[in-house]
């Protein structure tokens, strides 16, 4: 069910009237954590013809990549308008809630005006594509209890500069929506994780650790912040699913909430990594990892989401930290492992 929506969706006929042909999809933010896995996933379900963008030019097998600061208004005008793509995913962002409190500025600069260069570069398109904008369920803030599961509805209550951004971009897609009808489809993901993920973030952070810990890189003690926070976590393979589907189905206007529906205890999701260890790991916390602010619970309700386009979650959580954890190991051996001098005998 699932694939047949995507394939339907995503075959357009070109000005012939002949055969099906390629379409075009732009991915901003293409070097980040996501969106190789986005990549990745609309390399596997069909054919696409791929343009990446990033500041720094990244490696990337099947896809062109550009380097392009979002900030810089005209040589993204020229940028969109030679590439005319059907479809952009807008996933280029500041998105470390700790960085946005050190410099607030940078990461309203960064997150707001470059989404603005953006949509004024599409909407002067003849035909302007389908845009997905990512938005946060950081958006929603400080919710209450008795407010779970959020849905899209739920007023905003930022409680970081990072969530002021992000309630900014979906904001700005909504209004070039009704002011300019440019086919804006919003979505807000809730926690997500996997492996590539940056260990400034809590998933990555433990598994690396531990990581660390069992190959004998660091003393058996790993720093936490706040284990009492309970959010809605997601593999990022599912969440790029979401993304795909949303874009290609989704109503634009509409904005899509993307969770499991289930609420996890830092405290529980640490407890089931130590529990994959194969070392007695002592836990400390840490004031350097504690937010100015934190969210007790983030809860999503995705019933938009899952009825308009047939998603729902697809990997199992213990699946996802396990594939983490593996992740980890890996590259913690590869990054130790002793460098070939002098003369080998093979």
């Amino acid at each position: 069910m699932l694939e047949s929506i995507w394939l339907d969706a995503v075959r357009w006929r070109d000005d012939s009237g002949g055969k099906d042909s390629l379409l075009r999809a732009l991915i901003t933010g293409v070097g980040g954590f996501v969106g190789p896995y986005l990549v990745r996933w609309l390399q596997k379900t069909t054919d696409w013809s791929l343009v990446g963008l990033c500041r720094r030019d990244v490696a990337g097998e099947g896809y062109e990549r550009l380097a392009l600061d979002l900030l810089e208004r005209e040589p993204v005008r020229r940028t969109i308008a030679a590439l005319a793509p059907d479809y952009v995913f807008h996933l280029a962002a500041q998105s470390h809630v700790p960085t946005s409190h050190q410099d607030a500025g940078a990461t309203l600069a960064n997150n707001i005006l470059g989404q603005v260069n953006l949509l004024d570069a599409c909407r002067e398109l003849p035909n302007p594509p389908r845009i997905l904008v990512v938005g946060s369920a950081e958006e929603y803030g400080l919710a209450r209890p008795e407010e779970m599961p959020l849905r899209e509805a739920q007023p905003f209550r930022p409680t970081s500069p990072y969530a002021v951004s992000k309630a900014a971009q979906d904001l700005l897609g909504l209004q070039y929506f009704l002011a300019y009808q440019l086919p804006v489809v919003r979505v807000r993901p809730f926690t997500h994780f996997g492996p590539g993920q940056s260990e400034r973030f809590v998933v990555s952070s433990f598994a690396r650790q531990i990581a660390e810990i069992e190959a004998g890189q660091r003393p058996p003690v790993l720093a936490v912040g706040n284990l009492e926070a309970r959010r809605d976590f997601l593999d990022v393979r599912d969440v790029v699913r979401a993304y795909a589907l949303a874009t290609t189905v989704g109503t634009p206007g509409e904005v899509y909430n993307i969770g499991s529906g289930r609420a996890i205890q830092i405290g529980e999701l640490l407890a089931q990594l130590l529990a994959l260890s194969t070392v007695q790991v002592e836990v400390t916390t840490d004031p350097e990892r504690l937010r100015p602010s934190d969210v007790p619970l983030l809860l999503a309700d995705s019933t938009r989401l899952q009825e308009a386009t047939g998603w729902a979650p697809a990997i199992p959580f213990a699946q996802s930290l396990r594939d983490m954890l593996a992740w980890w190991r890996a590259e913690v051996r590869r990054q130790h492992a002793p460098a070939l001098t002098g003369e080998q005998t093979y």
